[in-house]
């Protein structure tokens, strides 16, 4: 077993007050697997940017810039964090979400919507109507 040392005991990380640490779950349950590394970009700024509750708001706009997309990159990009289940959105608003245990009960994931229900979602996000 290796001995682990600090290399930088000046530099020990600490909680910061605006909290904004990834957790250990995403690797351990490969939830980035499926997702662009554009994906993996917006998702790392998210949890850089959210407060305690993961909140924050950009414009699209904002992020694109930031992240150097194009704005139907940076939509698909979204898009594949809500279906991996890291995100939520609703313009203007994003929330980072804990993540669940793989072997959680249904109800901690989230509610059971009809494939109707997300499409409509999908469909009013993008302007158009069912």
């Amino acid at each position: 077993m290796t001995n682990k040392k600090l290399l930088r005991p000046d530099r020990l990380r600490h909680i910061p007050p605006h909290f904004s640490w990834v957790d250990h779950q995403l690797i351990r349950q490969e939830r980035l697997r499926d997702c662009a590394h554009a994906a993996w970009a917006l998702y790392l700024f998210l949890v850089s940017v959210g407060d305690a509750q993961g909140l924050s708001y950009y414009s699209d706009a904002s992020l694109a810039g930031i992240l150097k997309l194009d704005l139907l990159e940076l939509s698909r990009m979204r898009r594949q964090l809500v279906e991996a289940q890291l995100i939520a959105y609703q313009k203007p608003l994003y929330q980072v979400l804990a993540l669940v245990e793989e072997n959680a009960p249904a109800s901690a994931r989230g509610p059971v919507r009809s494939a109707a229900e997300i499409l409509r979602q999908v469909l009013s996000q993008k302007g158009g109507g069912l």
